[in-house]
């Protein structure tokens, strides 16, 4: 009895610490967003010390650049903790795997974070920092849906036909692939300082579509391209999740969560090019943008559950 009480304890605390690294993790993200945002990339010029220190001056750029390599390196250490925790507590296999993967991600993300500096912001590594920090950010939200409460419940009346279980699944997969995919042309577009290549919004040059000659133009275009075409996955995956069975409760809220995302995300997008990049507003767009893909793979997530 007292040993079944330690393990409910045990699978409590699990659950709430999975939870605070996903959290952790997507703070992690803001603060590599305002690092971008603000331009304060090489306010740090070498790696892994600052200024040859572990604590610098926490003045203009170097409290930006600074302060997110010691959430990076906080957030590190939540990630091994929880990999140790799980490979040692967790029954199920997929999962300490899952624990094990967000820890080589998040030592492969802090090596590109160090290449990002030394070799003084080279556009294919920036990218890869970024698109590796959104990855590892589904891996941990993806841990922390596996050891919530809500995982081994059995939906019960809210069970789906099974003739829309297979379409719904794949739906699920496919949006949250394209929000991955989107997400990574967002970060090119970023990196490339093609975030104002196109001035205008919402048409483009005051077309619906510009003259693509130029790089920066056609990288922005194709980025607002990805959008509309993440927008028509979400909407036509919640049209089906609602149709087959609106009761279903743990589908239907992430998918309601999605759309008002989506919303917002675009919103924002068409806010960053007619602020110019405000440093605020294009923070905000990466994290609803990570907010997005959080509950794309809580989404894909349940669906595979059912």
């Amino acid at each position: 009895m007292a040993e079944a009480r330690f393990t409910t304890m045990s699978n409590v605390q699990l659950r709430r610490y999975t939870k605070f690294v996903a959290a952790a993790t997507f703070v992690l993200l803001l603060a590599g967003g305002m690092v971008t945002s603000t331009g304060s990339g090489l306010a740090v010029p070498d790696w892994p010390l600052s200024f040859g220190r572990l604590m610098p001056p926490m003045q203009g750029g170097v409290l930006y650049e600074h302060g997110h390599r010691m959430v990076a390196t906080f957030v590190g250490l939540l990630i091994v903790i929880e990999a140790v925790w799980l490979w040692r507590s967790e029954p199920r296999r997929w999962v300490k795997r899952l624990g094990a993967i967000a820890l080589v991600g998040v030592v492969f993300q802090g090596l590109l974070g160090g290449l990002t500096v030394l070799l003084r912001l080279p556009d294919l590594v920036s990218i890869g920092h970024a698109v590796v920090a959104e990855l590892v950010f589904g891996l941990t939200v993806a841990i922390a849906v596996a050891c919530s409460a809500g995982w081994e419940r059995t939906p019960g009346e809210e069970q789906l036909p099974d003739r829309s279980v297979r379409a719904i699944r794949k739906l699920a997969s496919i949006t949250a692939g394209l929000v991955l995919v989107q997400i990574a042309l967002g970060a090119a577009v970023r990196h490339t300082g093609a975030g104002l290549a196109i001035p205008d919004f919402p048409l483009a040059y005051g077309q619906l579509v510009p003259p693509l000659g130029s790089h920066p133009v056609a990288l922005h275009f194709a980025h607002r391209v990805g959008a509309l075409v993440v927008t028509a996955a979400v909407v036509w995956t919640a049209f089906r999740i609602f149709r087959s069975n609106p009761a279903a409760s743990y589908l239907t809220r992430p998918t309601i969560a999605m759309l008002v995302l989506v919303g917002t995300q675009i919103a924002l997008g068409g806010w960053t090019v007619l602020s110019l990049k405000a440093a605020g507003v294009a923070t905000a767009h990466l994290g609803v943008g990570a907010l997005l893909w959080a509950t794309a793979v809580v989404l894909a997530m349940r669906a595979r559950r059912v």
